[in-house]
């Protein structure tokens, strides 16, 4: 289809463990039913486009569904049931009505509007691709731009204290010690790592470099990234002595990180380690599974690495999302140079 430019603008709280965790965008109120209508089909139709063409993973799409649903509903009292009949002024109407909860909704905050207006402008680019629409209301009008927000990371000693209090001897300690080093050392998203099953690892180093992990990112893109030494052998030491207990508990998956049962983890169970880990090391910062895909990043560029391998690394689609990263690092580079220059200050 020539929609393809369509999914260029995703809403930026889709997948969440890869976003920068921002605001959940809270429950709607439940609506009275109301009769189906041609933009309600519309709609659907982009969806589906979407999430079989696009290849969007299940929470993107859920989000979507959700803000556009919202968007039908405000367009429905408006009384504009046709995709061709929405103007200028119902877009940015209800833009406003995101900000206000005017449309009976919740008010969000900036950056769950931004996403919504994302949503809304790809759903019209969509309609006029494809001659739905004859023109396209929503081309212009902008969604809210929030404050630039740095991404949280923690120093390469505090990761070191979190890993080094991470497991002991037992199945689940080791379980737990080779799932945050896998974390650490390859930047992978908390999703991508609960979902990778055995097969995805191999351990057989090359005769001068690291493992090599493969990893299934947003839209289901496959990329590869090397393990360092400390990471596999952390998995190793896993795979052998306490994986096999646990897998004893289950019904044979092929996950690669089972809980206490021999099931796959959950990434509820996967916080909670890290959360236990660093009270473990005395952090006191607020830290997440993403808290080292960030310093996995960070470390990587205050190390010299090039933002476009970084890039690879992370599996963004676009460097710009990396580039956010190296505002850290000058952050670091400025402290440096007022402390060692010996004209910075004066």
């Amino acid at each position: 289809m020539t929609a393809g430019t369509a999914a260029a603008e995703k809403p930026s709280a889709g997948a969440p463990e890869d976003q920068p965790q921002g605001e959940t965008a809270p429950r709607q109120p439940a609506r009275p039913e109301r009769p189906r209508t041609a933009i309600d089909r519309a709609v659907t139709d982009y969806l589906q486009h979407m999430g079989v063409e696009r290849g969007l993973a299940a929470n993107t799409l859920a989000a979507y569904r959700r803000d556009l649903a919202r968007y039908s509903n405000y367009l429905a009292v408006e009384g504009v049931s046709r995709p061709g009949d929405v103007t200028r002024h119902h877009v940015t109407g209800f833009v406003q009505a995101l900000s206000d909860g005017s449309d009976g909704g919740t008010p969000l905050g900036v950056r769950s509007a931004a996403r919504t207006v994302v949503a809304v402008r790809g759903l019209h680019k969509f309609w006029a691709l494809e001659g739905t629409t004859t023109a396209d209301p929503a081309s212009d009008v902008h969604p809210p731009m929030p404050g630039k927000r740095l991404p949280k990371a923690i120093t390469v000693d505090e990761v070191t204290r979190i890993l080094e209090a991470a497991g002991t001897d037992t199945a689940t300690g080791l379980r737990d010690r080779a799932l945050l080093e896998f974390l650490y050392s390859t930047g992978a998203r908390i999703s991508e790592a609960v979902g990778l099953d055995v097969d995805d690892i191999s351990l057989q180093h090359a005769e001068h470099g690291p493992a090599i992990v493969r990893l299934f990112g947003k839209g289901s893109k496959e990329r590869l990234v090397p393990l360092g030494s400390y990471g596999a052998r952390a998995l190793d030491a896993y795979l052998v002595r306490g994986r096999p207990l646990l897998a004893a508990k289950g019904k044979g998956t092929p996950a690669l990180f089972l809980n206490a049962r021999g099931g796959r983890i959950s990434r509820q169970s996967a916080w909670t380690i890290l959360k236990a880990a660093a009270d473990k090391a005395n952090i006191t910062k607020d830290v997440s599974p993403h808290t080292l895909r960030h310093s996995f990043a960070t470390h990587l560029l205050e190390g010299g690495a090039d933002v476009r391998v970084v890039q690879e690394l992370l599996g963004h689609a676009s460097v710009t999302t990396t580039q956010v990263y190296t505002l850290v690092t000058a952050d670091t580079l400025r402290e440096i140079y007022v402390a060692a220059h010996p004209r910075a200050l004066g």
